[in-house]
């Protein structure tokens, strides 16, 4: 049995380590000395009453110590100013162990008063600062008035951009340069010009945040921008966006207005605008009208060809270049497409009104020339036909078509009275709203 022993106390002797590990870490780790005295005590005591009394938040926490273990009672405005008295006894000579009995107050006018203070505090700080806060004031103020002074005038903004919107957008862009540059003024004149980034990188993340809400919004402000730069049509030309034709009476930082051939307005966002297809029907004086007869299979088609662009040609409105065509487009069932195309200058002379007439008078001179024209045939199936007995009865035969005689080319007026008198209502709408208006009629060609 006493052979056990050794290995007993060999064990226990491992065992001192780890129970020393388990001690609470907060509990100074000093070596404890044998002899201790009230007045060792009494100086530990003092150091730490002298300590706790020149920081703040302990005034309330009072001090024992009976040989070596310090006990502190008393209460402190928040739980983390308790705690730190543990690492901060713990540090003094001669203290063998803590006894931490402080509390948090509960004392509604205790936990009030250094708010108050705090607050007393900063409007003094305040009072003071206030004489170099008006000087910073002052100098932002000032900094924006020459900014808002200089993008107010006319020139040389209005000479540099290309129109009326995009001055403002110069005049926007000097505005908002100033205001900053007079927020670093200000701030620079305050010392915080570490601010400035912190106020940027906000404005920064609100602006994206922004963009994204008004994604739509933006995009048509962007596409009013390009079309008031490039300016692909001018006031009063025949445009189709998109399959809406008409008019152009305007184009605004918003939509493109035109005017229907019935008379409606028809608003378009700019954005559309900009992605669309757009045909301009105005910017070329030369504009060619097109139309299609049917000539029956059994007629001399060359003839035809002839009569048709001879007429053409002979019609006034028609130009001699480009000159007029005729061809053969399309062989259907009972009936061949002949293709009638001409040139007019369309601020002289109505396109309507003369696609209208060429194809009355082109008409009239086939009809002259006994070029037939396809007509519909229906073959009847008759019950009892072909039986013994019975007996149909023969049509009478057709008597000869006699082509009437047309004199010479009676040509009517084809003037564009219409598209003036469509054009006097687009200027009339343009002079009430002038100043939205971002096309000129003398900008450049896209």
């Amino acid at each position: 049995m006493f052979r056990w022993i050794p290995l007993i106390l060999l064990m226990g002797l491992m065992a001192l380590p780890m129970v020393a590990l388990a001690q609470d870490s907060d509990q100074p780790s000093s070596t404890i000395e044998v002899e201790d005295s009230a007045e060792a005590d009494a100086a530990i005591a003092v150091r730490i009453r002298n300590i706790l009394a020149e920081l703040e938040g302990y005034e309330d926490v009072t001090v024992t110590v009976s040989s070596g273990i310090v006990t502190l009672r008393g209460t402190t405005l928040d739980a983390a100013k308790a705690d730190a008295l543990n690492d901060l006894v713990a540090r003094v000579a001669g203290v063998v162990a803590i006894k931490n009995e402080v509390t948090e107050t509960t004392d509604v006018v205790e936990r009030l008063n250094p708010a108050v203070e705090r607050f007393m505090s900063r409007m003094t700080q305040a009072l003071a600062f206030l004489p170099l806060l008006s000087i910073a004031a002052l100098a932002f103020l000032v900094v924006v008035l020459i900014g808002f002074f200089i993008a107010r005038r006319k020139q040389p903004w209005d000479r540099l951009a290309p129109n009326a919107f995009i001055a403002d957008i110069y005049r926007t862009l000097i505005r908002l340069g100033f205001v900053i540059g007079g927020l670093v003024v200000a701030l620079d004149i305050l010392n915080a010009t570490a601010l400035l980034s912190t106020i940027l990188g906000a404005a920064g993340i609100i602006g994206l945040a922004l963009g994204f809400a008004v994604k739509d919004t933006v995009e048509n402000f962007i596409a009013s921008i390009m079309l008031s730069i490039r300016q692909p049509f001018r006031p009063n030309d025949t445009i189709e966006i998109g399959g809406d034709m008409g008019n152009v009476i305007r184009l605004t930082n918003r939509a493109t207005i035109l005017l229907s051939f019935d008379g409606n307005h028809i608003r378009i966002p700019n954005a559309t605008v900009f992605k669309s297809r757009i045909v301009n029907y105005s910017r070329n004086k030369e504009r060619r009208f097109l139309f299609d007869l049917g000539i029956a299979p059994g007629a001399d088609l060359a003839r035809a060809k002839e009569v048709a662009l001879a007429t053409l040609e002979e019609l006034p409105f028609t130009l001699m270049t480009p000159a007029a065509n005729t061809w053969l487009d399309n062989v259907g069932d009972s009936t061949v497409t002949l293709r009638c195309v001409a040139w007019i200058d369309q601020h002289e002379t109505s396109f309507v009104k003369a696609r209208s007439e060429a194809i009355r008078l082109v008409m009239g001179a086939l009809t002259a020339e006994g070029v037939d024209m396809p007509e519909p045939t229906y073959r009847l199936a008759m019950q009892g036909a072909g039986l013994p007995g019975t007996e149909v009865p023969k049509a009478p035969s057709p008597a000869p078509k006699t082509p009437p005689e047309i004199e010479a080319l009676d040509v009517a007026d084809v003037d564009a009275s219409m598209e003036n008198e469509l054009n006097a209502i687009v200027a009339d709408e343009r002079e009430e709203t002038l100043e939205d208006d971002l096309l000129k009629r003398d900008a450049k060609d896209e």
